[in-house]
């Protein structure tokens, strides 16, 4: 499979867990929070593996997200664009990312649900949500970038 086509699948499987109902029994909060956290983590994988085909044309050593995404990182067009995104808080890339740091986390990144006891807030989007959200951005920033490497 080639880098362009593992990118590809990965989006579409996190896509796909997103999609899965969690049903109603005593495990639904629970299956919900594991097909959050394993979309997540399919999206970071995604990341990964885009970041690895959108610099192929610059033969980097790494190519682990945070390396290349870190200011100090590597010169290369793409990776700038990219850079720039994730400095906007409001940018799928900056969300992306701030879900993924909660996933290393001893919290975690699913959220539990407000019970009775809780206030919920209502500008509180939904974790799934905001991750169809992302995926959705990645597509179409993917896109554009492979243009741009393309033409390399």
């Amino acid at each position: 499979m080639t880098p362009r086509g593992r990118t590809n699948q990965l989006i579409y499987q996190a896509e796909l867990l997103l999609d899965v109902a969690s049903g109603d029994d005593e495990h639904a909060s629970s299956r919900r929070m594991a097909t959050e956290e394993g979309a997540l983590a399919l999206l970071e994988l995604a990341l990964n593996v885009a970041l690895r085909e959108l610099t192929e044309h610059a033969r980097l050593a790494h190519h682990d997200w945070r390396e290349l995404l870190d200011e100090s990182g590597e010169r290369v067009a793409e990776l700038e664009r990219l850079r720039e995104l994730a400095g906007r808080p409001e940018s799928w890339l900056a969300t992306l990312i701030a879900r993924i740091t909660a996933l290393h986390d001893v919290e975690g990144a699913a959220r539990r649900e407000a019970g009775d006891a809780l206030i919920a807030s209502a500008d509180r989007v939904a974790l799934a949500d905001e991750l169809r959200w992302c995926a959705g951005e990645f597509k179409k920033q993917l896109a554009e970038l492979r243009e741009t490497s393309a033409e390399w």
